[in-house]
């Protein structure tokens, strides 16, 4: 699955950071598959569709270009979910870096 390793900046010790092979380019699928992963799920799996919760072609844009001080929070099927425009998601204290 995923590899586990802790981050030595920006994070409190009680936050773990997960890394995943860059395995797509959008950032809206990356953030699917983390929220996957954090339930311990295959993407396909999830009970609610991203695009209930957020616009994704929004979301993309906002992302996709140097937005390395961009952070966009909002709540997925009761779990908060923060996209970092430095490639990082964060699913209610995971953290992954895609």
């Amino acid at each position: 699955m995923s590899e586990r390793r802790m981050l030595t900046a920006d994070l409190p010790d009680c936050m773990e950071a997960h890394s995943r092979r860059k395995s797509a380019e959008r950032v809206s699928t990356r953030v699917i598959e983390a929220i996957a992963d954090a339930r311990g799920v295959d993407p396909t799996d999830l009970d609610v569709p991203l695009y209930w919760e957020v616009d994704l072609e929004a979301l993309d844009r906002l992302c996709a270009d140097d937005a390395s001080n961009l952070a966009v929070t909002f709540r997925y099927d009761g779990t908060t979910v923060t996209v970092h425009g430095d490639d990082r998601i964060d699913v209610e204290g995971t953290v992954y870096e895609v």
